[in-house]
């Protein structure tokens, strides 16, 4: 008798997942609460789809089932409920998510560090850390970097995996600077054939030397040959060895795992002092002579690291010319004993549509993004179908939620309309994401706007590049009114010419608040 399911996928322990979603204050008004109620970042839709689903989707098909997902204590309820409704289980049915807290306020944040040192009691394995704002791309799955970190951490002696993604830039001409950028891209140099990360720059070395990037002889004597670069931006994603907490420890001063901790794991790979006093805890569990002798013997291993594989290295974009440092001599490098020092690993990435939903301007052009991939078609069930006026014209690159109204004559285009909306004749939405329950009135026109839930717009009311908190009421528009790059709030008194809680008004001409 055959028990076995032919479909079933394997079960793996080997890692835990480790979710972190904070207050998201760079996402404020979005993020403020509205009324008692709070608005989760981990919540808040990318696409009509909370921001939240397409980490955890990327941890289930990399076959990870663990997940530890911490989250401040004011959150616990409104995600504990999305992530174990009937909605969102069939994106991720293999993972047992548990969600535990810590006590944070939004002007108090905490950091990486603190976060990982508190729950490390609950970590007792290899893990892999990565934000709830995290959009993967398409083509790069999780378990490309799981393999990478699985090899190096028996081979190289690798204790982090990390990704990094190519920097964009922003529009200024559509997304206000006080949006914030796209992505915060800092200067590394990493090895190519090795797949290592050697330097981080930090803020300390440019408060110390803004001119100059400081690299030691010996580093570049161990690596001749190096790539160096200010285009990409770390993806906060990260492979661990469990050992690195251990380590973390002993770092009181430590906040931010990227800011600080690995800039400071990079610099072990080549100091001897520092490898000598700390090397011996973070390779506790590195070398396994069995697996070595195993990936020596594979057919898939070509040396001492996977980054010599072609599939390793398509990952840099061929666009970038690497720097080059020339040393007279260097070391050779073994093929086949492992190495006895510490690695940390990097996996650098081309895709545009990746990276963090961090600020307003990334949730912006993120949703554009997947609007770009993406085709509107109609409703094809007879209740929604009924609630689109056949008079409206919505373009082929819009998106529109379920159970929402849009009336005669209105026209959207390039926007996400969320769930539950209702769309007033003769509206103008363009470019814009509503999130859900939001009412546009007759005669209303956006453009380039971001509208938290339940923000209603009066009739004939404009809105240039602005933002709503989640219940914000903006008046009837005037004549020659048009609220402009601003950020409109509950606790505003009116978003009408006489209270002028929106900010600057544009009359007639409409370059005098540009």
């Amino acid at each position: 008798m055959d028990f076995e399911e032919p479909n079933a996928r394997p079960v793996s322990h080997e890692f835990l997942a480790v979710v972190l979603a904070g207050f998201g204050d760079q996402l404020d008004p979005l993020t403020s609460d509205h009324g008692g109620d709070p608005c989760p970042k981990a919540l808040l839709p990318v696409a009509n789809r909370p921001m939240i689903d397409f980490p955890l989707t990327w941890l289930e098909q990399s076959g990870i089932t663990e997940v530890l997902l911490i989250c401040p204590t004011a959150h616990r309820t409104s995600i504990s409920h999305h992530i174990h409704s009937d909605t969102s289980s069939s994106s991720y049915p293999s993972l047992h998510v548990d969600v535990q807290t810590y006590d944070e306020s939004p002007d108090e944040p905490v950091g990486t560090c603190f976060v990982l040192k508190h729950f490390s009691s609950r970590i007792q394995r290899d893990f892999v850390i990565l934000p709830c704002d995290f959009i993967p791309p398409e083509d790069l799955p999780l378990s490309l970097l799981l393999n990478k970190y699985r090899v190096e951490s028996n081979w190289d002696g690798a204790i982090i995996t990390s990704c990094w993604l190519k920097a964009h830039g922003v529009d200024k001409s559509t997304v206000p600077e006080e949006w914030g950028q796209m992505r915060s891209s800092v200067p590394i140099l990493w090895d190519k054939k090795s797949g290592t990360l050697l330097h981080i720059d930090t803020a300390d070395d440019y408060d110390r030397n803004s001119d100059e990037l400081e690299i030691r002889m010996s580093l570049l004597s161990r690596y001749p040959v190096a790539s160096l670069s200010s285009q990409y931006t770390d993806s906060h994603v990260y492979v661990c060895k469990r050992s690195i907490l251990d380590v973390l420890h002993h770092k009181s001063m430590f906040d931010s795992f990227r800011e600080e901790f690995l800039p400071w794991l990079c610099k072990i790979q080549y100091q001897n002092s520092r490898q000598g006093k700390y090397g011996l805890a973070l390779k506790s569990m590195t070398t396994k002579e069995a697996h070595a002798l195993a990936l020596r013997h594979s057919t898939l291993f070509g040396g001492s690291t996977l980054a010599q594989d072609s599939s390793w290295r398509n990952y840099g974009s061929p666009s970038l010319k690497p720097v080059t440092f020339s040393v007279p001599s260097s070391p050779t490098r073994p093929d086949v004993e492992p190495l006895t020092g510490l690695k940390i690993g990097i996996v650098v990435h081309g895709s545009v549509f990746s990276g963090r939903v961090n600020n307003i301007a990334t949730l912006l052009e993120v949703n554009r993004q997947v609007l770009s991939r993406t085709s509107y078609t109609p409703p094809t069930d007879p209740d929604n179908r009924a609630l689109i006026d056949a008079k409206s014209q919505i373009s082929s690159d819009s998106m529109i939620g379920s159970s929402t109204k849009i009336g005669e004559r209105a026209t959207i285009k390039c926007s996400v309309i969320g769930r539950h909306c209702v769309i007033g004749k003769m509206s103008r939405i363009a470019g814009c994401v509503l999130l859900d329950h939001c009412v546009i009135e007759d005669g209303a026109k956006l453009e380039g706007c971001i509208l938290g839930r339940n923000t209603r717009v009066g009739p004939k009311a404009e809105l240039v590049r602005s933002l709503t908190q989640a219940g914000y009421d903006v008046e009837a528009g005037g004549e020659f009114a048009t609220i402009r790059n601003e950020k409109l709030e509950v606790s505003d008194w009116t978003a009408g010419p006489e209270g002028r809680g929106f900010g600057e008004m544009s009359s007639g001409d409409e370059s005098d608040n540009e």
